[in-house]
């Protein structure tokens, strides 16, 4: 019977080489197109055999898919950590989501060719992996809503906030504005980025909360 310790690098080992095809599926992908990448392509740039694909993923839309679903989830992680850490520090509701664009910042800021097709493939409607990509959507804008959930409990925004509404428009905000950020003014620092979109956070407890566009986060 395989060992437990034998099971772990084996996980570690497959782990390790699902991260290479992500890597080389999202810098393909960004640089040619869905339809004109080739299994073959993601095998070459990731250094595994064609059947190592295979072995990982039924298909191309297959990692494809669970690309998407990787990616977003730590996107998910980034806002979380940066909300928990916030409330660690006894810092408020307004502080925490100042903390969540810096970290959406952040990880936009490293993984580029990842958010430049995640937005792209938002808008798009006939894709296999639709229904997936809205979940793992879902699952980065509720951490916002529970923040702003938390602090309209707390008296810190207004009880007329549309909490899902907002939540989707400061995630969108964050992933447009980054991507606005990266191709036509790529000289801002993320301090700069990090400024500009903490000014549409819902700071007051009555009136406007928010002035900004929904986006593709919606």
């Amino acid at each position: 019977m395989e060992s437990s310790s034998t099971a772990r690098q084996g996980g570690s080992r497959r782990e390790a080489t699902r991260q290479k095809l992500y890597e080389a599926a999202v810098t393909l992908i960004a640089e040619q197109g869905f339809s004109a990448t080739t299994v073959d392509e993601i095998a070459e740039r990731a250094g595994v055999a064609k059947g190592t694909v295979y072995y990982n993923f039924a298909s191309k839309s297959v990692l494809f898919e669970e690309l998407l679903r990787h990616g977003v989830g730590l996107l998910t992680a980034s806002l979380r950590q940066a909300a928990q850490q916030a409330a660690g520090e006894g810092r408020g509701r307004v502080d925490a989501l100042d903390a969540m664009i810096r970290a959406g910042l952040v990880f936009i800021d490293r993984y580029p060719a990842f958010t430049q097709l995640y937005v792209a493939e938002l808008w798009r409607t006939n894709r296999a992996w639709q229904s997936t990509l809205l979940v793992v959507r879902q699952e980065a804008v509720a951490v916002v809503e529970e923040v702003l959930r938390e602090g309209m409990a707390s008296g810190e925004f207004s009880e007329e906030i549309d909490v899902p509404l907002t939540a989707a428009a400061l995630v969108g905000m964050v992933l447009v504005a980054a991507l606005d950020w990266q191709s036509f003014q790529p000289e801002r620092s993320l301090d700069d980025g990090h400024t500009a979109r903490s000014r549409s956070l819902p700071v007051r407890v009555s009136g406007p909360v928010l002035n900004g566009s929904a986006g593709p986060g919606a």
